[in-house]
């Protein structure tokens, strides 16, 4: 945990604390103060949209990574197929995949870290997803945004 989830949420976490604050008020400075209420609906509108439409889009990546890594692992053990066809059955729970209890500990701990392994696999390339995109934001903010925000006058 400490060293494959904590410093990916740090990070996560650190970066909605320098990001969220600054493009709020650049947003809401670039507007007459008599529109700020709308603004501020409008850019809270599409903060949620836009959180609702990455999770929704990076858990199917979650899954399709998880089920394609934890397909192929179950495959190159000797698993009984009994076994395997259980855990496959459950690939929706993710980590939280329930081991079948009838199999003798060795195979119930590679069946463990088989489901561990896969897991870690998917959270790496949702936060590789992760990293592109705010890469790919820092860079759109580089080149579009002026030095100095732009106020239209009032109408």
């Amino acid at each position: 945990y400490w060293t494959s989830f904590f410093p990916a949420v740090l990070v996560l976490g650190l970066g909605m604390a320098i990001t969220v604050a600054p493009l709020t008020t650049t947003v809401m400075s670039s507007i007459p103060q008599h529109r700020a209420g709308v603004a501020s609906g409008v850019n809270n509108a599409v903060a949620r949209t836009a959180s609702l439409v990455a999770i929704a889009v990076l858990g199917v990546v979650m899954l399709h990574v998880f089920r394609t890594n934890l397909d192929r692992r179950l495959m190159s053990t000797n698993l009984p197929v009994s076994a395997a066809q259980s855990v496959r059955a459950q690939s929706t729970k993710l980590a939280a995949i329930a081991v079948p209890e009838n199999l003798d500990p060795g195979t119930q701990q590679l069946i463990r870290r088989v489901i561990d392994e896969s897991f870690v696999s998917g959270f790496r390339s949702v936060m590789a997803i992760g990293a592109a995109l705010a890469a790919a934001s820092a860079l759109t903010a580089l080149f579009w945004i002026g030095e100095t925000p732009r106020v239209r006058p009032a109408r």
